[in-house]
């Protein structure tokens, strides 16, 4: 989907008001038969109303395994499609149909097509962050937190010399050839926001927070430098952890009873379920400006009308639902 131009967006709640509107969120969630599922990204008076909170592969799990007729998704456009793939038969909500995503939007369907045509035979692997069009023309997904297992399970089931075109995010993407130690194909394509948190970011919170650990995120522009820190032995590599969103937090229940700080490399909505999860940790944003616009579009006003009204259903053609199911199913097998 082409992302929108972000024009008036909701007054700001009440600090007062924000319960009330929970509860009323979580009674029509009820009289509906619903479920809410929401990104770690999301703000914090969304994450708390959830049913459940986590990254895209969690996600996913959880969509795929609801009983709930309703799945009202809080995160962004190619997530709730993933949802509508897994679950034809249920409804599938969106509180804010415009909240996309810059790096789906990186690829189309029809740029995936034209690079496969120029390597045939070529395993494709998509990051689930990416629109239902261009899963249907792709062999397995992955994320953040099984990029590298599919990538491996490919190598030993394919062969070794297997040939793969991985994309969109090219950070994820250099992140997995370092790990596996193999070339891939990697498209272009970056999340705005990853991509802003740059190497000077960590020098600069590094300086600040002596000894502090780092939770990266694979899809930062940041992470390749920093693995060549810990391999010059200017980071030492006990303090960093490449990690997905799900995995920053089980790290933070780990480290739960632990005074410590840790510097996060990702979108700054993660802050909210760390904090939750280890209040004795002082969790840093690594760039305080890494915000995603898009995620934040989804507010509990709009979360409340969607589940009201029954507005902003989010349905996938079965004959696009049908072929990206296969590697959605697939990553999820492979985890």
């Amino acid at each position: 989907m082409n992302l929108p131009v972000i024009g008036a967006i909701d007054a700001p709640l009440m600090l007062e008001n924000i319960p009330a509107l929970q509860d009323e969120v979580r009674a029509l969630a009820e009289e509906r038969g619903a479920v809410i599922l929401a990104h770690n990204y999301q703000l914090p008076e969304i994450q708390d109303v959830a049913d459940y909170v986590g990254d895209s592969l969690g996600l996913s799990q959880r969509a795929a395994g609801t009983s709930a007729g309703t799945i009202v998704f809080c995160g962004v456009h190619f997530m709730a499609e993933t949802a509508s793939v897994l679950c034809p038969d249920k409804q599938v909500l969106i509180p804010d149909l415009d909240a996309g995503c810059s790096l789906a939007d990186s690829i189309t369907a029809d740029q995936l097509c034209h690079w496969k045509a120029s390597h045939p035979g070529a395993v494709v692997v998509m990051y689930v962050n990416t629109t239902a069009e261009v899963k249907a023309e792709t062999d397995y997904c992955c994320t953040s937190a099984n990029a590298v297992k599919v990538v491996e399970h490919i190598y030993r089931e394919r062969g070794e010399n297997t040939e793969i075109l991985f994309g969109p995010d090219m950070f994820l993407g250099a992140y997995v050839e370092k790990t596996t130690g193999r070339r891939m194909h990697v498209w272009d394509g970056e999340c705005h926001v990853h991509a802003g948190i740059r190497p000077d970011d960590i020098a600069a919170v590094r300086a600040e927070h002596p000894g502090g650990d780092f939770l990266i995120h694979p899809e930062c522009g940041c992470s390749t430098s920093v693995m060549e820190y810990v391999a010059s032995g200017d980071v030492e590599s006990d303090g960093v952890h490449m990690l997905s969103t799900g995995g920053m937090l089980a790290y933070a229940r780990e480290h739960a009873d632990q005074h410590r700080t840790a510097i996060v490399a990702t979108e700054t909505g993660m802050l909210h379920g760390l904090r939750q999860a280890a209040p004795d940790t002082d969790f840093v944003a690594a760039n305080e400006a890494a915000h995603c616009r898009y995620m934040k579009m989804i507010t509990l006003t709009k979360l409340r009308d969607s589940l009201r009204d029954g507005v902003h259903e989010v349905k996938v053609p079965p004959h696009i639902a049908d072929r990206a199911r296969i590697p959605i199913q697939r990553m999820v097998a492979i985890s």
